[in-house]
C-alpha cells in the first residue's frame, strides 16, 4: 500500500495568534480547539498547530503519515537509516505518534489510529 501525507502539524508559540492566522488562512473553523492542541480539516487532510512543539525541539512544520503499524514503520525507517527522534507515545487517547530524522536532518512523522 503507498503511504501519503495526511497531517502536517505546525509548531507555534502563540496559540490563540496562530488559530486567528491559521483559521482566516484555511477558511474553516477548528474541529479540535484546546490548549494542547488545535485542528483543522480541510477534506482528507487535517492542518494541526502545536504550542508544545518548539519545547520539544522542532523548528519547523512535520508532515505525519498514517500507518497501520507504528512500529513496524518506525523500524523499516531506522533500518533504512532514519535516526528516532521522538519514540513512538501515545498523544491522545490512543493516537500514537512517532518521529524520526532522514539522512540530510528533515523530519518525518508517523501517526497510527487508536485500535478499536
Amino acid at each position: 500500500m503507498q503511504q501519503r501525507i495526511t497531517v502536517i502539524v505546525y509548531p507555534v508559540s502563540d496559540i490563540d495568534g496562530a488559530k486567528k492566522l491559521f483559521t482566516q488562512f484555511l477558511g474553516v473553523e477548528p474541529y479540535v480547539d484546546s490548549p494542547y492542541y488545535v485542528g483543522y480539516r480541510i477534506g482528507d487532510q487535517e492542518v494541526g498547530l502545536d504550542p508544545n512543539g518548539r519545547k520539544q525541539g522542532l523548528s519547523g512544520p512535520i508532515a505525519y503519515t498514517d500507518v497501520s503499524d507504528i512500529r513496524q514503520s518506525l523500524q523499516a525507517l531506522l533500518d533504512a537509516g532514519a535516526q528516532e527522534l521522538q519514540p513512538v507515545r501515545d498523544v491522545a487517547q490512543g493516537l500514537l505518534v512517532a518521529t524520526v530524522k532522514d539522512v540530510d536532518g528533515n523530519v518525518i512523522g508517523l501517526r497510527q489510529a487508536p485500535q478499536k
